[in-house]
C-alpha cells in the first residue's frame, strides 16, 4: 500500500523527489527542502494518502556530506493503516543554512518535535510559533547531537535566577547536586559494596 503512496508523490511532485527507497517494508521518499511543506500537506489532504498523524520528526547528522542534515518525518494514516517516511536534506558543512518550513500548521504535534530538533541539531523551522530550546536551558552553547559536538565539553553553570512571587528552594551548595562533565565508575568498587551488604 505504501508503494502506491510513493508513486502518487512521484506523479504529483516529480521535480521535488530526490530519491525513493524501501527497507524492511518501510517506504521512504526524499524531497527537496523547497517543497517539504507542500508534499507534507498533500500527504495529509489527499484522500488516497490521508496521513492524519505525524508520528515523529527528527534529524540525522552526516558531517561528511552536503547537505549535512537529513530531516526525517514519519507519517501514519489511522484510517487506511499505511505509513510513510518523508525526508529532506538541509545545511552546509558547518551546519549553517539548516532551515526548513514548519509543519506546525498541518500537525500540532510538530511543535514540540521541531523544537527538539532545533535544540539538539540546530535545524531552524521557519514560521514556527515558538522556536526555542525545549530540553536544554537557554544559555546552553551548541547543539549536542551534532557529530562535531565535543563529548567532553563543559557548559557554563547558569547563576541562580530570582523569580518574584514564586517560592523556590535555595540553590544547591557547591558540593550538592549533579556535577557537570563525565564521571567514570569503577565496577570493582561497586562489587565490594554489594559484598559488604
Amino acid at each position: 500500500m505504501a508503494q502506491s503512496l510513493v508513486e502518487l508523490i512521484c506523479q504529483h511532485f516529480s521535480g521535488a523527489v530526490v530519491a525513493t527507497h524501501a527497507e524492511h517494508g518501510d517506504e521512504t521518499v526524499v524531497v527537496t527542502p523547497e517543497l517539504w511543506h507542500r508534499v507534507a500537506e498533500f500527504l495529509r489532504d489527499e484522500p488516497a494518502a490521508s496521513m492524519n498523524m505525524l508520528v515523529d520528526l527528527t534529524a540525522v547528522d552526516y558531517p561528511d556530506r552536503l547537505p549535512r542534515f537529513e530531516v526525517v518525518a514519519h507519517f501514519l494514516s489511522l484510517s487506511l493503516g499505511h505509513r510513510l517516511r518523508l525526508k529532506t536534506r538541509v545545511g552546509g558543512g558547518d551546519g549553517s543554512g539548516a532551515e526548513l518550513d514548519t509543519l506546525t500548521d498541518l500537525w500540532a504535534s510538530a511543535n514540540w518535535m521541531e523544537r527538539e530538533c532545533f535544540d539538539l541539531f540546530g535545524v531552524v523551522f521557519r514560521s514556527h510559533p515558538d522556536l526555542r530550546r525545549i530540553l536544554l536551558y537557554p544559555e546552553f552553547v551548541g547543539h549536542p547531537l551534532r557529530k562535531d559536538y565535543p563529548a567532553e565539553r563543559a557548559q557554563p553553570i547558569v547563576p541562580y535566577r530570582e523569580v518574584p512571587n514564586i517560592d523556590k528552594l535555595a540553590p544547591f551548595g557547591p558540593d550538592e547536586g549533579m556535577s557537570f562533565g563525565r564521571k567514570t565508575y569503577d565496577l570493582r568498587d561497586r562489587a565490594e559494596v554489594e559484598d559488604d551488604c
